[in-house]
C-alpha cells in the first residue's frame, strides 16, 4: 500500500445530483449538458459548483468536467465534491473506473445513485491529488487539441475530395490546379482496369508465413488485423487495389478499398477483387474513386449479404482527367492522408499515455 493513501466510499468524497428536464426554461445564457456534452443554453442553472458530469444511461462511461453554472438532463448525474478534496484528482479518478462494471441494465447501460457512492476509492493527501490531477488535466488538454487537429485534417480531406472532383454530371470540377483546362471524361472500370477474383487461403494459414493474405478484415482495418500463409496463391503488385465485395447488411467493409503498396508481399484471398489499372490511370486516384464509392454501396439493401459481382465493379462509371492532373490530385491527397495518419498516432500515443498514469498514479 502507498504511504498516505486511504479507502473511501465515494459517497463520502462526492455528491450524487440527478439531472432534470429542461425544456420548460427559457433561452439564456446557461449551458445544459447530457452525456455527449453541450446541448443548448437556458436562463436557469441547476448548479453553481464545478462538478463532474457522470452517465446515468446510455453513455456512462465518458466523465467529464462541468463549470458552473450549468444545467444536466435527467441522464446524466453531476457529482459535486465534498470539502477536502481536489476536483481535478477527484475527476481523474472517476475517469478510473471503468463504469461499465457497474451496469445495472440488461439493455442500454444505466447506473444508480446508489451503486455509484458505494464504489470503494483510495484518496491521497491534498498536495499530491494536485499534482495528479494537474497532470491528467493537463494530457486531456492535449488530447482534445490533437482530436481537433486530427479532425479538422479530415474536414479538409472531404472538403477537397467534394472540389477537386467532378460530380457525375459535370465534365470539370469546381477546383482545379493551374494549366489544367480540358473537360473529365466519363469511362467504365472495364475500359481502364483489369478485374481478378481472390482464391481460398483457409487452409493454408500459417501466422510464420512470409506472405501476407488480404481479406476483407485486412481492408477493413486498414492493414492492421493480419493473417499470413506461406503459399504464394495469388500475389498481388504494387499499384493494384485490393476491394471488398462481400459483406453482412450494412457492413463496413463493403467496397472498401486497399493501395498494394509493395510487389509480392500480398496474396488475394476469395471474395476480395484485384483491381490492375491501366498505365494511363493513376492508382492512387482510382483508389480515391472506388473506395467505398455509393454506386457499389446501393447495392446493399441492408437485408440480406451483400455479393458484388465482377459485372457490378465493371460497370462502375467515374469521370477521369488526364494522367498528369490525376497524380496531382492523387499526390496531394496522399500527403493529407500522411498527415491524418501521423495525427492519428500522435493521437494513439496521448491516449495510451493517459491510460497508463491512471493504472500508474493511482491504487
Amino acid at each position: 500500500m502507498n504511504k498516505g493513501w486511504e479507502q473511501h466510499k465515494l459517497k463520502t468524497v462526492v455528491s450524487v445530483n440527478s439531472g432534470k428536464d429542461y425544456k420548460s426554461l427559457e433561452k439564456g445564457n446557461i449551458p445544459v449538458y447530457g452525456t455527449g456534452g453541450y446541448i443548448t443554453s437556458v436562463s436557469k442553472s441547476l448548479s453553481n459548483q464545478d462538478a463532474i458530469g457522470l452517465g446515468r444511461k446510455g453513455t456512462i462511461n465518458k466523465p467529464y468536467i462541468l463549470k458552473a453554472p450549468f444545467w444536466t438532463v435527467d441522464t446524466l448525474f453531476y457529482l459535486t465534491l465534498k470539502p477536502e478534496n481536489i476536483l481535478t484528482f477527484i475527476y481523474s479518478l472517476i475517469q478510473k473506473i471503468n463504469w461499465l462494471k457497474y451496469d445495472e441494465s440488461t439493455g442500454l447501460p444505466s447506473l444508480s445513485k446508489k451503486n455509484i457512492e458505494n464504489v470503494l476509492v483510495y484518496l491521497t493527501k491534498l498536495d499530491e491529488q494536485q499534482k495528479i490531477g494537474k497532470l491528467i488535466v493537463k494530457l486531456d488538454r492535449l488530447i482534445t487539441l490533437q482530436q481537433r487537429k486530427l479532425e479538422q485534417l479530415k474536414q479538409l480531406k472531404k472538403a477537397l475530395l467534394q472540389q477537386l472532383f467532378v460530380d457525375k454530371n459535370c465534365k470539370q470540377p469546381i477546383l482545379r490546379f493551374k494549366n489544367f483546362n480540358d473537360n473529365w471524361e466519363e469511362r467504365k472500370l472495364s475500359d481502364i482496369a483489369n478485374y481478378r477474383n481472390g482464391k481460398a487461403h483457409e487452409q493454408y494459414i500459417d501466422m510464420n508465413g512470409i506472405y501476407t493474405v488480404v481479406n476483407s478484415k485486412f481492408i477493413s482495418t486498414n492493414g492492421k488485423v493480419k493473417k499470413f500463409s506461406n503459399k504464394p496463391i495469388e500475389l498481388l503488385k504494387k499499384g493494384e487495389i485490393a476491394f471488398v465485395l462481400s459483406d453482412v447488411p450494412n457492413g463496413k467493409a463493403l467496397a472498401k478499398a486497399y493501395l498494394i503498396d509493395s510487389d509480392n508481399r500480398y496474396s488475394l484471398n476469395q471474395r476480395i477483387a484485384g483491381i490492375t489499372p491501366s498505365s494511363d490511370i493513376n492508382s492512387y486516384f482510382l483508389y480515391i474513386l472506388m473506395n467505398r464509392n455509393r454506386y457499389f454501396l446501393k447495392f446493399d439493401d441492408g437485408v440480406g449479404q451483400t455479393n458484388l459481382s465482377k459485372k457490378d465493379i465493371e460497370e462502375f462509371k467515374e469521370n477521369y482527367p488526364l494522367f498528369d492532373e490525376q497524380q496531382k490530385i492523387a499526390n496531394l491527397f496522399s500527403k493529407i492522408q500522411i498527415l491524418i495518419t501521423l495525427q492519428q498516432n500522435k493521437l494513439t500515443q496521448l491516449t495510451t499515455l493517459k491510460k497508463y498514469l491512471l493504472q500508474k498514479l493511482f491504487i
